[in-house]
C-alpha cells in the first residue's frame, strides 16, 4: 500500500472507564501494538477510575504486555471528552488517533488512515467501524441506523471521500488542530446520566470552520471491529439512544449557530431511509420477511423519536434553563430501557 505521510509520528489515545471491558480492552491494546505502522505513542486514559487505574498497572507490573504504554487519569471532568482531552494533552505525535475501549483495529488501521495526512489540506481522517455483535444482528436492526452503536452506517461513501466529521470509535486529527481550536466540548459527551453525545461532531465542525479550505475525510478501509452486546440492539435501547442524538444534534447547532450543519441529516432523511424502508416492505411481501416490516417500522419510530427530541431540545434551550435530559419523554424512554443511554 501507499507510504505517503508516513514520516508523521501517530500517538493513539484509548479512553476507558469500566473494569466491565477489561477482556475487550486488552484486545485494542495488542491490536494497536500490532499495527504494521507502529505508532510513536500509546496512551491509556482512565476515566475517573481508581480500581481500574490500580488494575492496568498492576497487569503491566505482573505481565510486562503493556510495556511502552502510558496509563493516565483522566484530570479533567468526568466523561468521555474530558478524558478524551486529558489523552491529546499527554500526545506527543503529529497525528492524534483514538480507539475506543471496546473496539479492535485491523493491522493496517494506522497506515490507512495516516496516508491522508500526505495532502497538507487535510484536517481529520475517520475510518469504518464495523459492529461486531455478541449476539447476531437483531432481525429488526437495519444497517442504515448502525450510527445508534456507534458504527459505519449504509449510506456512508464507499471509498474515501471529504465528509462532516468523523466517527468517535476510528477518528484521528493533527495534533495542531488542538492548538487552534481546543480540545472536545466537555458540555458534550457521555457524563453520568447525560445522554449528550457528538462531541466529534462538534470538534470537527469547529475546526473546519476555523481554518477554511481543509478538509475531514473518511477513509473505509481503515478499519475498526466494534463490540455491541446484545443489550444495544432491543428496539427500547435504540429509542433511547435516538432521543441522546436528537438532543445532542439540538446542543450542537446551539453551540454553533448555524442549522445548516445538519446538511448530512437532511441528506440521509432524504435518500437512505426511504430506500431502507421500502426495502423492508419489499422483503415482508415478497418473501415473507417479517423482520422486513419489522426494520422499516424500527426506522420510522427512530426517525421520529429523533426529531422529537431535537425539536424539543431547541424549544426548551430557547425558552427554559431546563435541560433536554431531564424532560419527561426522555425520562419516559430511560426508565423503560431499564438504564441510561450509553455510547
Amino acid at each position: 500500500m501507499p507510504s505517503g505521510a508516513s514520516w508523521l509520528s501517530v500517538s493513539v489515545v484509548i479512553c476507558c472507564f469500566t473494569e466491565a471491558r477489561w477482556e475487550l480492552l486488552l484486545h485494542g491494546l495488542a491490536s494497536v501494538q500490532s499495527q504494521t505502522l507502529r505508532p510513536e505513542q500509546l496512551v491509556v486514559v482512565v476515566d475517573h477510575n481508581e480500581d481500574l487505574y490500580r488494575r492496568l498497572g498492576l497487569y503491566r507490573r505482573l505481565t510486562g504486555a503493556l510495556l511502552g504504554v502510558e496509563v493516565v487519569e483522566n484530570s479533567g471532568p468526568p466523561g468521555l471528552s474530558g478524558a478524551r482531552n486529558t489523552g491529546v494533552k499527554a500526545a506527543t505525535g503529529d497525528i492524534v488517533a483514538f480507539l475506543d475501549d471496546d473496539a479492535e483495529a485491523a493491522p493496517d488501521w494506522l497506515a490507512r488512515l495516516v496516508v491522508l495526512y500526505d495532502d497538507p489540506d487535510v484536517l481529520a481522517v475517520g475510518g469504518r467501524v464495523e459492529p461486531v455483535w455478541e449476539s447476531g444482528r437483531p432481525a429488526h436492526f437495519p444497517e442504515e441506523l448502525d450510527w445508534i452503536v456507534g458504527c459505519t452506517y449504509k449510506g456512508l461513501p464507499r471509498v474515501a471521500a471529504q465528509v462532516r466529521n468523523v466517527i468517535g470509535a476510528n477518528m484521528s486529527f493533527r495534533s495542531d488542530v488542538f492548538e487552534r481550536v481546543g480540545g472536545f466540548n466537555a458540555s458534550l459527551g457521555r457524563q453520568g446520566d447525560r445522554p449528550l453525545g457528538c462531541e466529534e461532531t462538534e470538534l470537527c465542525l469547529r475546526a473546519s470552520m476555523g481554518s477554511p479550505g481543509t478538509r475531514v475525510v473518511y477513509e473505509p478501509a481503515a478499519v475498526v471491529r466494534h463490540h455491541v452486546p446484545a443489550t444495544r440492539g432491543t428496539l427500547r435501547y435504540m429509542l433511547s439512544r435516538a432521543w441522546s442524538e436528537g438532543v445532542s444534534k439540538a446542543e450542537v447547532t446551539r453551540l454553533l449557530g448555524r442549522s445548516q450543519i445538519l446538511g448530512p441529516e437532511r441528506r440521509y432523511v432524504r435518500r437512505v431511509l426511504p430506500r431502507a424502508v421500502l426495502a423492508g416492505l419489499r422483503s415482508c411481501g415478497r418473501d415473507g420477511d417479517v423482520g422486513g416490516l419489522a426494520r422499516a417500522g424500527v426506522i420510522l419510530a427512530v426517525l421520529a423519536v429523533t426529531a422529537i427530541g431535537y425539536l424539543q431540545s431547541l424549544w426548551q434551550s430557547s425558552s427554559s434553563p431546563v435541560r433536554a435530559s431531564g424532560s419527561v419523554l426522555y425520562r419516559l424512554i430511560r426508565d423503560n430501557s431499564g438504564g441510561k443511554p450509553s455510547d
